[in-house]
């Protein structure tokens, strides 16, 4: 009997499949990104009592995981990226996640504890840059903006699930060291990535720029009709053969680009404007910030549940709002939010400390949240991994994930002695003009994106001829 080929809705469903796979397993580095920087805000509760800290030594602890962890990550992954391949970059995360897991889990004292986050760190910040290259080149165009954006989803729910593991496990086991349980747990999705990784392809872009054009005709066509691999492959190609000849040379590159400069700046103003939201404040401090409000401990775990929640939700509708919004669109709309909510909140903390005010606060909270996980965080990541010419895609990425890391480490470092010093409402009033700013940039510097190829991209940036509009 001769055998039959596979039907069309049959081959399209088995290439839909394999992108949902790719999509899922790539994306577990985001998800212990999140677990592994929001874990630390209800394992602190615990921690002081077992390592017996002192306020530098815990902030030190939750700072060397965002520098010099992630932030050296993010560079070491730029380059690693590009050296080593999307994939092989991702095998080294996974095995650093592992590391990392264990060593905070087993922690003897506080320098041992701070080696470990500071190795976790190293991966968060290589994962970082690794996922959202490898959906961005590993996407078709038209799903591009929804596969990369499911990274950021991924970080948020991980970040929901650090909070409410952290308040299960505060019900379930009453002993003092039950954070050591809470930050062991991230091994389990460690696993789950170096497994997974395994099985997956390496990006054909990449393949590509190594001269090894078969293997990205063939990983193309894992995903695509052959007719949309074909044009997509000469496409690539092209721009693979003008990359090769820049390769290995980004400091020169840039040095004798004007566009790429360019297009570095915006990126590392991106990634700065991003962390000035101050969203890391809420995700790493905001149990703490409760409890000074008036709520107890485990009210306080369980509270902060909801802003996990809040940032899966609306991330969610981000991702679906990107299918018809245009990226500075999104951009605009969530810094006027976020200036809009933070104004709010710095008036909460006026309220007299009560129960009901820390509810109003946790409202405010929630409000603030989801203008920056839907309309942000969702851009944010996505123009990252898009604006970048290939020959030096990994290197600026790492480069501008470096100051994001950066901006998140001094932000969450200086926040407990800036609201010390000026108090919730001051603080918060100071995030309000510095949003204001950043809402500025935004509007005059951020190119838009949607609806064109990244070789597309790459030769309107290369001819200075950048994108204002949505692609038709």
């Amino acid at each position: 009997m001769l055998l039959q080929k596979p039907s069309p809705s049959a081959a399209g469903s088995t290439r839909r499949g394999y992108l949902a796979r790719l999509t899922v397993i790539s994306t577990l580095g985001g998800l212990l990104f999140g677990y592994d920087t929001g874990v630390i805000s209800g394992a602190l509760l615990y921690m002081n009592d077992s390592l017996n800290m002192t306020a530098v030594e815990e902030a030190t602890v939750v700072s060397a995981l965002l520098f010099p962890g992630a932030a050296v990550g993010a560079l070491a992954g730029g380059r690693m990226a590009d050296k080593l391949g999307r994939r092989g970059s991702l095998l080294v995360c996974a095995l650093l996640f592992l590391a990392g897991a264990i060593g905070c889990a087993i922690a003897p004292n506080v320098t041992f504890m701070v080696a470990a986050r500071i190795i976790l760190g190293l991966g968060v910040g290589a994962a970082a840059v690794t996922c959202p290259l490898y959906l961005a080149e590993m996407a078709p165009a038209h799903l591009r903006g929804r596969m990369v954006t499911i990274n950021e989803l991924m970080i948020v729910t991980g970040q929901m699930l650090a909070f409410a593991i952290n308040a299960l496990l505060d019900a379930l086991i009453h002993d003092t060291e039950v954070w050591r349980t809470m930050l062991g747990i991230a091994s389990l999705p460690a696993l789950a990535l170096l497994a997974g990784m395994l099985m997956l392809p390496e990006s054909p872009r990449w393949y590509a720029i190594r001269g090894r054009l078969e293997d990205s005709r063939r990983v193309l066509a894992m995903s695509r009709t052959p007719e949309q691999a074909a044009a997509e492959f000469e496409e690539i190609a092209r721009t693979a053969r003008t990359a090769k000849e820049e390769r290995g040379h980004a400091w020169r590159g840039l040095k004798n680009n004007p566009w790429m400069r360019r297009l570095l700046w915006i990126g590392i103003g991106l990634a700065t404007v991003q962390q000035a939201t101050g969203i890391n404040t809420v995700n790493y401090y905001a149990p703490t910030i409760l409890e000074k409000s008036g709520l107890g401990v485990s009210a306080s775990l369980v509270a902060t549940i909801g802003v996990g929640v809040t940032s899966v939700l609306m991330t969610i509708l981000g991702i679906w709002l990107l299918g018809f919004v245009g990226r500075r669109k999104m951009l605009v709309i969530g810094f006027s939010g976020v200036v809009g909510s933070q104004a709010l909140l710095a008036i909460v903390f006026l309220l007299p400390q009560s129960d009901l005010a820390s509810y109003i606060i946790l409202a405010a909270m929630m409000l603030f949240v989801a203008f920056v996980q839907c309309f942000i965080g969702t851009c944010v990541w996505l123009l990252l991994s898009e604006m970048f010419p290939l020959a030096i895609r990994g290197f600026a990425m790492g480069i501008a994930v470096f100051a994001l890391w950066t901006v998140n480490a001094a932000i969450s470092f200086l926040f407990p002695i800036v609201v010390n010093a000026l108090g919730s409402t001051g603080t918060f009033g100071l995030f309000v003009l510095v949003n204001v700013a950043s809402l500025a940039f935004v509007a005059k510097f951020v190119p838009e994106t949607k609806g064109h190829s990244l070789e597309d991209l790459e030769a309107h940036f290369r001819d200075g001829a950048v994108p204002a509009r949505v692609s038709a």
